[in-house]
């Protein structure tokens, strides 16, 4: 693989890469946010047309041309072929959402498929709050890479009105307003909610004429360094049975030991009719979109290395059959404490800004429950939880969990397998 340095440039011709690949950027951030983009520009060096940036509250283009998966590393998939001519450049840039600067970072590094990797840190950074770390061009027909590794002043926002977007103004509480396109001035939604402290609550109403529609939860966790961390002292099995769900379970029981870290994310639920369960992994207690409990867990990543994390969808069109929902989390192996996973669950309902909610606190317990999604008089409340349970004496952390928010559900010994 080619190693590139600041201001060196290349054909992709010359570097062997066809017109899709990848380009991941893996940014080391230790304890703080930081926010990637890609941002599709004309031969003015300006953003045109405001699909073509794409970022956490649009994750891809027209076309699928360029599709952003959140993650560490972060993940661009980019087909050229896809992109219309009037999109000449694709800049790629990082953005850190908070107090700290650019120096704060550890080393990172953005990767092109397998053709090429640009290494960079903080090191070659001062105050600023942001970094156009590559960007791919057209010039004389063919396609070309360039590691720029510039430092920028101002973060995402700042980024946006430097490339000739203007940020559209939020509305009423958490949501912000709709993109507006606009091709001499584009309107960018850049609202993210990031609830702080336990307690920390924000509702969302239903688009006039519609539902919520489909309701994404993801969780996600920094792998970085923790291969050779040691698994969690597993509890005697206690595991739980949820009385609509069927099976469900212990946790850890015949770990498989993959050697990095893996969370599994899990609801339990209460429908308006009084109905109550579980959604997870364990027992596979999947659930259903499209009927009761109108939640889903999408496929279990039993080896904790894949950068999508772990994802739940609720089917907002049929919010109004929900009560409640917990949405936890627990630790299956391969870290000892929260405080080395760097979580954060993200809720993006469509049309509306994402509600970002961050591990940040418990010990060696292995159960947490993130947050509390509510039906209130037909809003969406989400209000932050960050409870940490563990097991007591033959009483599991899934049932401690569920004394707590009163579920009552019977619980049993069940396992993945």
């Amino acid at each position: 693989m080619n190693v590139f340095s600041r201001g060196q440039k290349g054909k992709l011709t010359d570097l062997g890469v066809g017109s899709s690949f990848s380009v991941d950027l893996d940014v080391n951030a230790p304890g703080f946010a930081v926010d990637v983009s890609c941002f599709g520009l004309d031969n003015a060096d300006k953003l045109a047309d405001d699909r073509y940036m794409v970022f956490y509250n649009q994750l891809a283009s027209p076309g699928e041309a360029v599709r952003l998966t959140l993650g560490s590393p972060a993940r661009f998939s980019v087909n050229l072929d896809a992109l219309p001519p009037s999109i000449a450049k694709l800049v790629f840039v990082a953005a850190i959402d908070g107090a700290q600067t650019m120096r704060a970072l550890g080393s990172s590094s953005l990767t092109l498929g397998g053709a090429l990797r640009f290494p960079w840190s903080g090191a070659d950074f001062g105050d600023e709050k942001a970094v156009i770390v590559a960007e791919i061009y057209r010039r004389d027909g063919q396609w070309r890479f360039g590691a720029v590794g510039q430092g920028f002043n101002g973060g995402l926002s700042a980024l946006l009105k430097h490339f000739g977007g203007t940020e559209a103004a939020p509305v009423r509480g958490a949501a912000p307003a709709s993109l507006q396109p606009a091709p001499a001035a584009p309107k960018i939604s850049l609202s993210k909610v990031t609830l702080e402290k336990r307690g920390d609550k924000v509702s969302l109403d239903k688009r006039a004429g519609a539902g919520f529609g489909r309701i994404h939860v993801n969780l996600n966790w920094n792998r970085s360094g923790m291969a050779s961390a040691p698994p969690p002292q597993a509890p005697q099995k206690g595991g739980l049975l949820g009385r609509l769900s069927g099976v469900v379970n212990d946790a850890m029981a015949n770990k498989r030991r993959s050697g990095g870290i893996d969370l599994d994310l899990g609801c339990m639920f209460e429908l308006s009719d009084g109905r109550k369960g579980l959604v997870q992994a364990l027992g596979n207690a999947w659930g259903d979109y499209e009927r009761a409990p109108f939640i889903k867990l999408d496929a279990d990543d039993r080896t904790g290395a894949s950068t999508n994390g772990e994802n739940l969808f609720i089917n907002g069109d049929q919010f109004a059959q929900i009560r409640r929902a917990i949405i936890f989390s627990f630790i299956y192996e391969g870290v000892p404490n929260w405080s080395a996973t760097d979580g954060v669950v993200t809720i993006a309902v469509p049309n509306q800004a994402p509600i970002e909610v961050r591990l940040d606190g418990g010990g060696n317990q292995m159960m947490c429950a993130i947050a509390m999604i509510e039906n209130q008089g037909g809003q969406l409340q989400v209000t932050k939880m960050t409870d940490y349970f563990e097991q007591q004496g033959q009483t599991s952390a899934h049932e401690m969990m569920d004394r707590r928010f009163n579920f009552g559900l019977r619980w049993k010994t069940g396992r993945k397998d």
